[in-house]
């Protein structure tokens, strides 16, 4: 009976998963025990709306130890060097074409690191802002305890209505795949990053080979994570210190979000296609059907899965400020989801590829 299977992979989820809906752990705000040099490396692409107040946010930090800013502008054409501005401890590189096998993020990463010389290496989006206090707070979490790589969710922009029905529930299913509590498990082999902002030490990203061991990588923050990982413990985490501050007015914007990157989170496998939908389908929509349609039984473990589905979302609704009533619209955002994920794989299949600021990634070649 699907309904009661419905059923055991929500208690599953609920009790066993790592208690992935939790809103925990999150970083608050704390000074080092040191303070080792930082370098702050922001690839930037036609990011001018967005790169003076992100650059004029970590020019701000209270930080007693040195940290310099390297933005790489990875072939803007709307002025996105001059909007940065000029500090003395900001540097502005231009990106140097992109060869061919890499992504234009990682490219523009790269030059970034050969550039700087600092023990820490601050990855951070050209859309992310950040409290004075971030960067401390970050370095005294990769000091003590010991890790490898902080990373943070960021708190994402939540102000349109298409974001305040997707968005929750993008770190939801994000939290869900990996969840955050066996992420900062050294005994777990789950790993997972959140691009917006991590901080790594540099020994650690030579020791893995560097970034040209991803340099085709969409998903590179995870690809890293899972690599770094094997070396030495990791942290991931939400921060209430960090936001981003790139908007998704429409169902329109959201969907290209998401079919950007979903089928190469798949790995290009139809096999890894089918089995997502059918899982999702499992966990999401057959619930709400056995508690709308089914009888008996079969309504009864329905309505308990379903519940136990909307339980589960509220925490991800607070943080975004949400009412608990829109998480009886789960498997309607669910289905969203899917059908951007297939989204993602027809365009795959039909030689689009993901497409990112004017340049094309993962086609049909």
């Amino acid at each position: 009976m699907l309904a009661l299977l419905s059923l055991l992979i929500w208690l599953y989820l609920f009790f066993g998963h790592g208690k992935f809906w939790q809103r925990a752990p999150e970083l608050a705000p704390a000074v080092p025990s040191e303070w080792p040099d930082v370098d702050i490396i922001i690839p930037a692409r036609d990011e001018a709306e967005h790169i003076g107040s992100v650059i004029a946010s970590l020019l701000a930090q209270d930080y007693a130890g040195r940290f310099s800013i390297t933005l790489v502008d990875d072939n803007s054409v709307d002025g996105t060097a001059a909007a940065a501005g000029a500090a003395p401890n900001l540097l502005i590189i231009p990106g140097q074409p992109k060869p061919s096998g890499w992504s234009g993020k990682l490219w523009a990463l790269s030059q970034g690191i050969a550039a700087t010389k600092a023990p820490l290496l601050l990855f951070a989006d050209a859309d992310v802002r950040h409290d004075p206090r971030h960067l401390a707070t970050l370095v005294a979490r990769l000091l003590q305890p010991r890790v490898e790589m902080v990373s943070e969710m960021v708190r994402l922009n939540c102000t349109s209505r298409a974001e305040r029905f997707l968005v929750p529930a993008f770190v939801y299913f994000f939290q869900m795949l990996y969840p955050f509590a066996k992420v900062n498990d050294p005994l777990s082999r789950v790993a997972a990053a959140a691009g917006g902002t991590a901080l790594i030490r540099r020994q650690a990203l030579e020791r893995v080979g560097g970034l040209e061991e991803f340099k085709n990588a969409l998903i590179d923050d995870v690809s890293l994570a899972k690599a770094v990982k094997r070396m030495g413990p990791i942290y991931l985490g939400h921060s209430q210190l960090a936001n981003s501050t790139r908007r998704y007015p429409a169902f329109a914007d959201i969907w290209r979000m998401i079919s950007r990157s979903a089928f190469t989170q798949l790995r290009y496998s139809a096999l890894l296609l089918l089995l997502t939908m059918l899982a999702l389908t499992l966990i999401f929509l057959v619930p709400a059907w056995e508690a709308l349609c089914g009888d008996g039984w079969g309504r009864v473990f329905g309505l308990a899965a379903f519940a136990l589905a909307v339980i589960s979302f509220h925490p991800a609704q607070a943080r975004y400020g949400q009412r608990k009533l829109f998480a009886l619209a789960l498997p309607l955002i669910a289905l969203f989801y899917m059908a951007a994920t297939l989204g993602s794989a027809l365009n795959h299949w039909f030689g689009a590829g993901a497409n990112w600021k004017n340049r094309a990634y993962g086609g049909g070649e």
